[in-house]
């Protein structure tokens, strides 16, 4: 979805790849992009004082940035999308990874990507993001943070409860976490699947024996969820998709659910514990009996468009999709439409790739 900007930027809070050059080297840019327009710029989601904070406590500890960029892949998307849905700041992904779904544009314009968004040259993208409830506050066991640290710095702190939702003994504990991607149940140990009964709109769906489940969004159904064997869902779609992954039934398929269609994960008594991991952050633990209820969340991420999205020439490109070798040998497929004239009246309301670029970035 699309939306026309009238947005200020005062304020610029930076998420960078610590790890990777060129990404330093971007943030430089930034930096002195903001110094030259007067626009206060600070960095968030750095550790280096060996913790790490809630979003909430990120964004005001920033100042309350307007604009979120990051300079990384999708990983550091993902994380500046953590803070900027916490404030209902925009967020802006510069490029430096290698299978980039999330990222807008390449580090090699950084610079004309902001005088874009300064000069109001582009248009806003919303997207789902899924919350949830769950039975008991999620907790991390003592020593699990040095179990599964292996250099991806420190785990985010426990969620805290949503001060403006009711907690409720039948309805659960609303939990104070956003996830672009996916909420995934997971094994803990290697040698036992969880066992999980699996609810759509509370009425039972199966009981699933599993490595994990995963509720994504359209969004999220190009990441783990695709690896599990899950469908491609436009990020303009609404809806939830549950996946098993590798489940011990014959019924192996993903559910595709409407956005008003919640799922619920309720862990069976002598099932194992599930960790459970928000957009890849461990945030917590549960034992037999405890349950989240994932859903739709009240409020959705605001990213910059610059060039509308060509997500299907993007998923070819970056999944490397190949052409059937018989397919090949009858023939090499035309454009579908004409790529030079306007639609007729009768497909004047559908998105076509033959629009073109409407913001072109100057390098």
């Amino acid at each position: 979805m699309g939306a026309e900007a009238d947005v200020s930027v005062n304020r610029l809070g930076l998420v960078v790849h610590g790890g990777r050059p060129e990404a330093v080297a971007a943030a430089d840019l930034v930096r002195a992009w903001c110094e030259e327009h007067a626009v206060r710029c600070a960095d968030i989601d750095v550790w280096h004082d060996g913790g790490r904070r809630s979003a909430r406590a990120e964004v005001e500890a920033a100042g309350d940035p307007d604009l979120v960029v990051t300079l990384g892949g999708d990983g550091t998307f993902l994380r500046g999308a953590r803070l900027a849905a916490a404030n209902d700041a925009l967020v802006l992904g510069i490029d430096l990874g290698r299978v980039g779904f999330l990222t807008e544009v390449s580090a090699s314009v950084v610079r004309s990507a902001l005088d874009a968004v300064r000069e109001d040259r582009f248009e806003i993208d919303t997207r789902m993001l899924l919350t949830l409830r769950a039975s008991c506050r999620l907790e991390m066991p003592s020593g699990m943070e040095s179990l599964v640290e292996h250099g991806r710095g420190p785990l985010l702190p426990p969620p805290q409860v949503r001060p403006d939702c009711e907690v409720d003994k039948d309805w659960g504990i609303p939990l104070d976490v956003t996830a672009l991607n996916d909420i995934v149940l997971e094994k803990l140990v290697r040698d036992r699947q969880v066992s999980v009964g699996v609810y759509v709109s509370g009425r039972l769906l199966a009981s699933y024996s599993a490595d994990a489940l995963l509720v994504a969004t359209p969004t999220g159904s190009t990441a783990y969820s695709f690896a599990a064997g899950g469908p491609v869902v436009s990020p303009r779609a609404e809806a939830l998709v549950f996946t098993p992954v590798a489940p011990h039934m014959a019924f192996d398929r993903s559910v595709v659910t409407a956005p008003d269609e919640p799922v619920g994960l309720r862990l069976l008594e002598r099932s194992g514990p599930a960790a459970v991991s928000i957009d890849g952050q461990l945030r917590g633990v549960l034992d037999p009996g405890d349950w989240i209820g994932v859903y739709a969340a009240p409020r959705r991420l605001r990213t910059v468009r610059l060039s509308p999205m060509d997500f299907y020439g993007r998923l070819r490109e970056r999944m490397n999709l190949t052409d059937a070798p018989a397919a090949v040998a009858d023939g090499s497929p035309a454009p579908l439409w004409s790529v030079t004239t306007p639609p007729p009246a009768d497909l004047a309301h559908l998105t076509l790739a033959s629009e073109g670029i409407r913001f072109r970035i100057k390098k």
